[in-house]
């Protein structure tokens, strides 16, 4: 009986200090990722780069996303929720990572609406008639172009600006960026310069809220 409960009690003991363990290293494992993501907090933001919020928020989530990505568009609103809950404490910074066949174009869309400040309007209608325009994963812009009316937008001059070396250039920028932050899909979420290194909405939650109290 005594050699069973011996037993019993050691398998109960290397259990615990087998999690206590992994949850060190997994803590340590963590920090040393969010340190080298620190280090490259150059390539998180550009000054071109698309911001809702207060300019003087304590936390930044910079979101990499393409706006043909299903999951960007499922995120969208969760992340308004987000920032709706922390009012004036979170603001939001958005990067082009256009991975779906003619989602640059799409991209070359909104920056050219920014210009007519209708970023927003142009994304949220783009998210919000996403089936529209997207077959088989591949972007057509033609079809984009026809959920368009009703925003407010000078289509003629969108034609002319989307064109334009500027927007191409920030497309670039933001894929080297992409690159040099080992973002590979979409969306990748940054807050405060740490990755959210596991994905999930209840992830990015407590991300954003460890960040927010920790600024308090």
């Amino acid at each position: 009986m005594k050699k069973n409960t011996i037993v019993i009690a050691s398998g109960i003991l290397f259990v615990v200090l087998f999690s206590v363990a992994a949850t060190v290293y997994n803590s340590q494992k963590n920090s040393d990722i969010n340190n080298a993501f620190l280090e490259k907090a150059e390539y998180l933001e550009r000054d071109y780069s698309p911001r809702k919020g207060l300019p003087d928020a304590k936390v930044t989530i910079v979101e990499f996303f393409d706006p043909a990505c299903g999951t960007c568009s499922a995120f969208h609103p969760f992340v308004k929720q987000l920032m709706k809950e922390n009012r004036g404490k979170v603001n939001l910074v958005l990067r082009y990572l256009p991975l779906h066949n003619g989602s640059d174009v799409i991209v070359s869309i909104l920056e050219a609406s920014r210009l007519q400040n209708r970023f927003w309007q142009t994304l949220e209608r783009a998210y919000d008639r996403r089936d529209t325009w997207i077959v088989n994963h591949t972007a057509l812009p033609d079809r984009l172009w026809m959920q368009l009316e009703g925003l407010g937008l000078d289509l003629e001059r969108l034609k002319v600006d989307m064109q334009s070396v500027e927007i191409s250039r920030r497309i670039q920028q933001d894929l080297a960026d992409a690159q040099e932050l080992e973002v590979r899909k979409t969306p990748g979420f940054f807050v405060n310069g740490k990755p959210l290194i596991n994905f999930g909405d209840k992830q990015l939650r407590q991300l954003v809220e460890s960040e927010v109290r920790a600024q308090e």
